[in-house]
């Protein structure tokens, strides 16, 4: 998944491309819609990827997710002629600073999830990125002391009723959805003090980048082990474990595309669809069980998104309102 940005200002098209190949050219909004629809659906498609690399263990699979993100990045990148914004961002401490915390953050989201949805837990892992939004507001009230409104104070304390009776529900502290909620949100908050300075393949490529070392010290130990499956398995499982960056850079690039077309509260909404889907994939694709108690506390938590989802939509109309009298 990606960080919500600000979009750009949307433009009225130009009538002399209206028309293309005999068909009308789709708006800016539609076309923002799809990437958007693309970008967090091959997310929410992720578990079904992972279990395919088996019997490589989550990380190997992480590993090889680091180091060809950075080949796949570096050949976009000599592609576009980028490395002129590489070398800016390296160039910049402040900048490479942030996006080294983001990477450690980035990588303790993947190495959850991949072990959660290799060992059975796909559902817990979705549990986790149900509940991020709720995080997201937690961490605005006690990093950035931000003021919250009345719904997002009902929203944040049902969610945190869900945890406690998830809790029961599990006999244990769902640690996975807690563990991929707060790095996830915690990672949204490292990148957005970078704000727009660096694009989306810039950014990956310095996470990646800073995290190849471990990644292939982590390859070695596995290998030194006897664990390492890249070359063992024949060229199907390689060609799996190598299509790793590929798979991990093209939903970006497409969220990228989308963000800069629709407005925060569209790209708010559409990112629902990600952990929806992953629950969906869990219980019926990869036939996980969801016990009576799990389903309640699975309910109490979407009654927090729908509360959420309210004020969100509530919060815009509000603002577009006083845009337009600000304007007229």
């Amino acid at each position: 998944m990606g960080v919500v940005t600000r979009s750009e200002p949307q433009t009225t098209p130009d009538p002399r491309k209206q028309l293309k190949a005999g068909r009308p050219a789709r708006s800016r909004g539609a076309t923002g819609t799809l990437y958007g629809v693309g970008a967090y659906g091959l997310w929410g498609m992720m578990p079904i990827y992972f279990t395919w690399l088996v019997p490589a263990n989550s990380i190997e699979i992480v590993a090889n997710r680091v180091v060809w993100s950075v080949v796949f990045c570096a050949l976009i990148i000599t592609v576009s002629r980028g490395w002129g914004k590489i070398g800016t961002a390296i160039k910049n401490r402040r900048i490479m600073g942030t996006l080294s915390v983001a990477g450690l953050l980035i990588a303790v989201n993947w190495l959850t999830y991949v072990f959660a949805v290799t060992t059975g837990h796909a559902i817990e892992a979705s549990l986790g990125y149900f509940i991020n939004p709720l995080v997201s507001v937690l961490i605005g009230v006690l990093v950035l002391k931000e003021k919250l409104r009345p719904l997002q104070w009902t929203a944040v304390g049902v969610g945190f009723a869900a945890v406690v009776v998830l809790t029961f529900s599990y006999g244990k502290l769902p640690w996975i959805a807690l563990v991929l909620a707060f790095s996830f949100g915690s990672y949204g908050f490292v990148k957005n003090r970078v704000g727009g300075k660096v694009d989306a393949i810039t950014s990956l490529s310095v996470e990646t980048a800073v995290l190849t070392p471990l990644a292939l010290a982590a390859m070695i130990i596995v290998t030194a082990m006897g664990q390492a499956t890249l070359t063992g398995m024949g060229a199907g499982h390689f060609w799996l474990l190598a299509s790793t960056g590929i798979v991990t850079a093209v939903p970006l690039l497409f969220f990228g595309a989308s963000a800069s077309r629709l407005s925060m509260t569209g790209i708010g909404l559409l990112q629902f669809m990600t952990p929806l889907i992953q629950f969906i994939m869990a219980i019926t694709l990869l036939g996980e069980h969801m016990s009576y108690e799990r389903w309640i506390g699975f309910a109490i938590v979407w009654v927090a998104l729908a509360i959420l989802i309210a004020d969100m939509l509530l919060a815009h109309r509000r603002t577009s309102r006083i845009r337009k009298f600000a304007v007229a």
